[in-house]
């Protein structure tokens, strides 16, 4: 496996296990509180769903010219890692609440509780917010799937590693039945914001007919430039600000 091939691989994997924890939280809490069989049922027909999407948006992202696919993709990467980097740095800062999911699994759990008692053999709540909320999370996983998959060529190895990483959270999770609050989210969130701002920018001047210095052996460089400015924010945010504990969502 090539270095451009290891860094798209551990991308992919770090930035869907953040995105699996968080939709493995929402299943749990419906499935522990109301009913197992739903929770699950509508998980697995989100992901079924999301499955379909990336199977037929593949190949046609695929054949595309190679140019304006990393201009196009390389343009919502860096808005897309922006967003996230942002959050992260204002989390880092203590002027954003950390992400904590014992906190969104007891807020899911109430709602569901409040929801009223199931009726018959399918809870049609549970079903709901368990599709919802693995739907919503699995379409960050898919856009980022696609976006690394397409950009380099490697589809089915982006695919492999996501799938890698939602099935050992799940995995884990169900096994437990319990959020795996013990997972470092919030550092995962802020280097899940280095890189892919790093892939954004570094494709994005490639699409546009620009070079880099050594090609694919820049984007290391890249990276800790983008970590070591972020980090320069943090700590002139940090600078007189009372911080913030905890936050039951993103």
């Amino acid at each position: 496996m090539s270095g451009a091939e290891l860094s798209l691989a551990v991308s992919v994997f770090i930035a869907c296990t953040v995105e699996a924890v968080e939709a493995l939280t929402i299943v749990l809490a419906v499935g522990s509180t109301r009913s197992w069989r739903s929770a699950l049922a509508g998980a697995l027909t989100a992901f079924i769903a999301l499955t379909v999407l990336i199977a037929v948006l593949g190949p046609a992202l695929t054949s595309l010219p190679i140019d304006v696919l990393r201009v196009g993709v390389g343009g919502l990467l860096l808005v897309f890692g922006l967003q996230w980097l942002r959050k992260a740095i204002l989390r880092a800062a203590g002027l954003k609440a950390a992400h904590d999911e014992l906190a969104i699994f007891e807020a899911e759990a109430r709602a569901a509780s409040d929801a009223g008692l199931a009726t018959g053999e399918v809870d049609g709540y549970s079903f709901a917010i368990a599709f919802k909320g693995v739907l919503l999370e699995g379409l960050e996983v898919a856009f980022i799937v696609l976006s690394f998959g397409a950009n380099q060529g490697e589809v089915g190895l982006a695919v492999g590693a996501a799938g890698l990483a939602v099935a050992l959270v799940f995995v884990v999770g169900l096994a437990a039945r319990a959020p795996l609050a013990r997972v470092p989210e919030n550092s995962m969130k802020f280097a899940v914001g280095v890189l892919l701002t790093t892939f954004g920018v570094f494709w994005g001047v490639e699409g546009a007919g620009g070079t880099w210095p050594g090609g694919e052996a820049a984007l290391p460089a890249l990276a800790l430039l983008i970590l070591g400015a972020s980090w320069l924010f943090v700590l002139e945010l940090r600078r007189g600000q009372p911080p913030l504990l905890t936050e039951a969502g993103r």
